[in-house]
């Protein structure tokens, strides 16, 4: 459950986000009339992590989506009470994996999914999924902004971003916590990287986007991020993850995941 200070902070942001709707209020406001308490607080939580210019192009019934796909999968999966409220808000609930369009597919994802994950643990329905994924799509650079899910399943490819967008949705669909990891640029060439980690019996573990494995924490890029300067994620959310916090702008919050890759040691610097 989450604390009062947690729930403070949701509201204080959820407030603020409401003052800048301008015309849009009723937009986002009248959807919530009526609903649950639990229906209210994951409405809050969306709201307040909306960034500006999605405020201008959804709408509180989109939202209301997300809200009750992830509460009905906190009920009805085997792990989605076992998943810790900040996690659950953040990388299940969350709408957003990076600059893609949001269109709610993942009751249509879901249904696709859940008799192949059926009996199987959160690790194993998460390398599940990710055959899936790669069932929908292959790799292929692209350019401008990222695709959305339903795109890339359209198109049938997509590029590192795309793809891991595609399966960041896909698990958090079957309740499983998924964030996109992204690598700037690799120490060894001119080049980036993005993938997944996804949260699994109390760990993260890293999976290539429609690049399955037999087992987690394996891909072809593994000795290259060893060899990584960063390794980050996006949080779009009021409420800051117990990881190191590299970078905050608005609603949105940047993890330092390099621990997760390579030996790592805290520098301080003093400049004098």
């Amino acid at each position: 459950m989450l604390n009062r200070a947690e729930q403070a902070l949701i509201e204080e942001k959820f407030q603020q986000a409401v003052g800048r709707m301008g015309g849009r209020k009723d937009a986002f406001l009248g959807p919530m009339e009526g609903l649950s308490a639990d229906e209210l607080l994951c409405m809050k939580f969306l709201i307040a992590s909306l960034p500006a210019s999605d405020m201008a192009s959804y709408d509180g019934g989109l939202l209301l989506k997300f809200a009750r796909h992830a509460l009905f999968l906190r009920e009805n999966v085997p792990w989605g009470k076992r998943i810790p409220d900040v996690l659950f808000l953040n990388d299940v609930l969350s709408c957003r994996v990076n600059n893609e369009a949001i269109e709610f597919c993942r009751d249509a994802f879901y249904r696709e999914l859940r008799e192949r994950i059926a009996g199987k643990s959160m690790a194993e329905a998460a390398l599940e999924i990710n055959y899936w994924c790669c069932e929908k799509a292959a790799y292929r650079p692209t350019d401008g902004r990222t695709a959305s899910p339903m795109a890339v399943i359209r198109s049938g490819f997509g590029r590192c971003g795309e793809e891991s967008t595609l399966a960041v949705t896909a698990f958090r669909s079957a309740g499983i916590p998924a964030r996109q990891c992204y690598v700037p640029r690799w120490s060894h060439c001119d080049d980036n990287h993005a993938w997944v980690e996804i949260w699994a019996d109390g760990r993260w573990h890293y999976l290539g986007a429609c690049e399955p494995e037999p087992v987690p924490d394996k891909g072809w890029f593994t000795f290259a991020a060893s060899r990584a300067m960063l390794v980050r994620s996006r949080v779009f959310s009021p409420l800051l993850p117990e990881e190191e916090i590299v970078g905050r702008s608005g609603c949105v919050t940047e993890v330092n995941n390099l621990s997760h890759y390579a030996e790592t040691a805290r520098l301080t610097v003093t400049v004098l």
